[in-house]
């Protein structure tokens, strides 16, 4: 969470991709350094998953993350795990 606040910080566009897991959490740090910077959130987990599965995630996350850096939407919490 903090390179994302330094990189919007420094007028670098940018977004996070995170697990579903960490949506709370990321709530939580972005109200902690008052930061509301764009994130998608992904199925969770992504550790034990294949190559394959993991191009899948990025294939389904992929126009909700060019939405997010070039509309700076969406917000964390408000993500749904996916391209919609």
């Amino acid at each position: 969470m903090h390179d994302i606040v330094n990189l919007e910080a420094a007028g670098v566009v940018g977004v996070f991709v995170a697990s579903t897991e960490f949506v709370d959490a990321a709530v939580a740090q972005s109200a902690a350094l008052g930061a509301d910077p764009a994130a998608v959130f992904v199925p969770h987990p992504i550790q034990d998953r294949t190559d394959d599965e993991l191009r899948a995630l990025a294939d389904d996350a992929i126009d909700e993350i060019l939405a997010a850096v070039t509309n700076g939407t969406p917000r964390p919490g408000a993500a749904t795990g996916g391209a919609s």
